[in-house]
């Protein structure tokens, strides 16, 4: 369903109770479509879970970046003037 802004805030109950019993609710902001109100059940389904990891580890994840070496050179730095 959608609901316009006013709507929404003025019944934000209704919104999260009908999102969590019927779907996703879509919210719209002068005609376009600007949010959607999920259930935490959903939001969590799509969510990966949250793992720690460094950020070398989290682009060796993403599969067009495989095969990409990004280990650092191991020449000194350049010197630089303060």
């Amino acid at each position: 369903m959608t609901w316009t802004l006013a709507a929404a805030k003025d019944q934000l109950s209704e919104v999260v109770r009908r999102a969590r019993d019927q779907g996703p609710q879509t919210i719209s902001v002068r005609g376009k479509d600007a949010a959607v109100v999920m259930s935490k059940a959903q939001f969590d389904a799509l969510a990966p879970a949250n793992e720690a990891r460094d950020f070398k580890a989290f682009l060796m994840a993403i599969p067009s970046l495989e095969g990409l070496d990004l280990s650092r050179p191991s020449f000194p730095p350049r010197d630089v003037d303060f």
